[in-house]
C-alpha cells in the first residue's frame, strides 16, 4: 500500500468503529464529522497529502525495502548522519504545516515504533519477550502507513514515592490473565492524546513500577472490544479562523483509556511479567535519542512562530524602540538558536549503535529537554505582556460583519493595520497564550519529556564530570587521599 493520502487516513479512520466518549455521551457515526475532531483530522489529513506533493517527492517519502513503493519518510531507520538530516527535514515539513503545535503528529510515533524496532534485540532470549512481534508491528505500520497514539501513565491515584495498589478492582491498567490466546488487560491508563484518533495504540509500562503484572507492552488496533476513551472537555473554540485561528485546527483531544478484560493476542505481546524488560527497553534502546530529536525539530519551528507572531505585535503597536520590548523579544530569539544548535550538536556527534543505526547523541537533547519546558511558559508571558490589555478587547468574526463595522473600523485601527488585521493578529496571540488551547499549550510543553526535577537529575546522572574534575584536582595538585578526604 504505501504512503497513504488525507482521504485514505479519513476513510479508515471512519472505519475503524472505536469506543469513544465524550461529553456523558458516546459518539457515534463518523469521528471526522464531529466537532471536537474535524479540525484537527482536516489537518492531519493535510499532512498526508503533502507525502503526494510533487515539489515535495523524495523527501516526504523513500521506497520501501520490499515493495518499492514510497512510504513516509518517519519510518526510515537512520544508518548515517544523512539520514538523521533527511528526517529533520521532513519533520520540520509537517511542523511548520502545523506551526508547531500538534506534539502528536503522525512521525512522532512513527518514530517511537521505528526506534523500538531497531533495538528490538534488546528483548532477544528473555523471559516472557517476543521481540519478532515488534519488527512485524513496524513493518506492518511502515507499509500501511499506520497512524498511532499511545499511552504509559497510570492514574494518579496517589503520587507518594512508594504506593501500592490495594484495589480489589484494578485502577492502574494490568495484565489479569493469560491463556492460549493471549494476555488480558483491566484497568485504565492515561494520557493518550489523540486517543480513539488513530489506528493503533501503542500501550507501554513506564519503567518504574513494581508490579510484574503491570510490566508489559503491545499495540492493537484502536476499535479492539473492550477499549474506551474518555475524553476530556474540548478546547476547540469554534469552527471560525478569524475567532479560533489555532484551536479551530490544532486541537489534539486528551483521553484515559479503559481496557475492560481487553484481550491482547500473542502476536501482539512485546513483553509481560517482565519488570527488566520494559526499564531496559524504554532506556537503552534508541527511542529517547530519535523521539527527541521529532520533538525539539517540532518545538524549534514553534519558537519560530512565536517569534515572528511576537515582532508582528511590537510592529502593530509601534514599541520597538523600547528597550525592554527588545529584551524581550532576545529572550525568545536566544532560546530559539540554543534550540537549534543543540540539535545540530546531536546530529554532528551522533554514531552508530551496537546494531547498526545511527543514534543522535542524548546529551545534547537531554539538556534541550530541560531547556525547553522552562522558556515555553516565559515565551506565553512575553507575548501576553507586549499585547497588555490589547489581547483582552478583540471583537469577533461576526462583530465586525455587523452594523457596528464602522465604530471598529475607527476605533481598533492600528498604526500600519486596519482593524480587521489587527484584531486578527491579536486573536492568534489570545489564542496562543490565553484561550483554553493555549494555556493546554503550555502545560502541555511544560511536561512534555516528563517530570523537569527528575530530567535535571537524570541531566546530571548521565553527564560526564570526570574529566572536568580531573582537572581540578590536577591544578591543585590533589591525590588519592584528598580525594577521600
Amino acid at each position: 500500500m504505501g504512503a497513504i493520502n488525507g482521504k485514505d487516513f479519513i476513510d479508515r479512520l471512519n472505519g475503524l468503529n472505536a469506543e469513544i466518549w465524550y461529553d456523558g455521551k458516546k459518539i457515534e457515526g463518523k469521528i471526522s464529522e464531529h466537532s471536537a475532531f474535524k479540525g484537527l483530522l482536516q489537518t492531519k489529513a493535510s499532512l498526508y497529502d503533502l507525502q503526494y506533493d510533487e515539489a515535495l517527492k523524495g523527501v516526504m517519502t523513500f521506497l520501501s525495502p520490499e515493495t518499492k513503493e514510497p512510504i513516509g519518510l518517519s519510518y526510515l531507520q537512520p544508518k548515517t548522519k544523512e539520514d538523521l538530516t533527511k528526517r529533520r527535514k521532513m519533520f520540520e515539513i509537517w511542523a511548520s504545516h502545523t506551526c508547531g503545535m500538534m506534539g502528536r503528529s503522525p512521525d512522532y510515533m512513527n518514530t517511537a515504533i521505528m526506534s523500538f524496532a531497531s533495538s528490538a534485540s534488546l528483548l532477544k532470549g528473555r523471559e516472557n519477550c517476543f521481540p519478532e512481534n515488534i519488527q512485524s508491528l513496524y513493518e506492518r505500520a511502515r507499509e500501511n502507513d499506520l497512524s498511532f497514539t499511545h499511552t504509559f501513565i497510570t492514574p494518579q491515584v496517589n503520587r507518594s514515592q512508594f504506593y501500592f495498589e490495594l484495589s480489589q478492582e484494578p485502577i492502574a491498567a494490568k495484565v489479569i490473565d493469560r491463556n492460549e490466546k493471549g494476555i488480558t488487560i483491566k484497568g485504565a491508563s492515561l494520557l493518550a492524546t489523540q486517543g480513539g484518533l488513530t489506528d493503533e495504540v501503542l500501550v507501554y509500562s513506564a519503567p518504574g513500577m513494581l508490579d510484574s503484572d503491570e510490566a508489559f507492552a503491545f499495540s492493537i488496533p484502536t476499535g479492539t472490544n473492550g477499549l474506551k476513551f474518555i475524553c476530556r472537555e474540548s478546547f476547540v473554540g469554534g469552527e471560525s479562523f478569524f475567532n479560533h485561528p489555532l484551536s479551530s485546527r490544532y486541537e489534539e483531544m486528551d483521553t484515559l483509556i479503559v481496557f475492560d478484560h481487553v484481550l491482547v493476542p500473542w502476536d501482539r505481546v512485546f513483553f509481560y511479567d517482565n519488570i527488566e524488560a520494559a526499564r531496559d527497553l524504554m532506556l537503552h534502546s534508541s527511542f529517547h535519542s530519535n523521539a527527541i530529536h521529532q520533538v525539539l525539530t517540532r518545538q524549534i519551528i514553534k519558537t519560530e512562530f512565536i517569534l515572528g507572531l511576537a515582532e508582528l505585535l511590537v510592529e502593530t503597536i509601534n514599541v520597538s524602540g523600547y528597550q525592554h520590548i527588545q529584551e524581550k523579544l532576545s529572550e525568545i530569539i536566544i532560546g530559539l538558536e540554543t534550540m537549534k544548535a543543540l540539535v545540530e550538536k546531536s546530529e554532528n556527534d551522533a554514531e552508530l549503535d551496537e546494531w547498526g543505526f545511527m543514534r543522535p547523541s542524548i546529551i545534547p537533547f537531554q539538556v534541550a529537554s530541560n531547556i525547553f519546558p522552562r522558556i515555553y511558559p516565559r515565551f506565553s508571558e512575553i507575548i501576553q505582556l507586549i499585547g497588555a490589555s490589547g489581547i483582552v478587547s478583540i471583537p469577533t468574526e461576526k462583530d465586525f460583519a455587523s452594523e457596528i463595522r464602522a465604530d471598529l473600523d475607527q476605533y481598533l485601527q492600528a498604526t500600519n493595520q486596519t482593524a480587521d488585521n489587527r484584531v486578527k493578529i491579536f486573536r492568534l496571540a489570545w489564542d496562543l497564550t490565553m484561550s483554553s488551547f493555549g494555556t493546554r499549550q503550555t502545560q502541555y510543553e511544560r511536561y512534555f519529556f516528563g517530570d523537569p526535577v527528575r530530567l535535571s537529575s537524570n541531566l546530571y546522572k548521565n553527564y560526564s564530570k570526570d574529566k572536568h574534575v580531573g582537572v581540578i584536582r590536577e591544578f591543585l595538585n590533589l591525590n588519592i587521599m584528598g580525594k577521600e578526604s
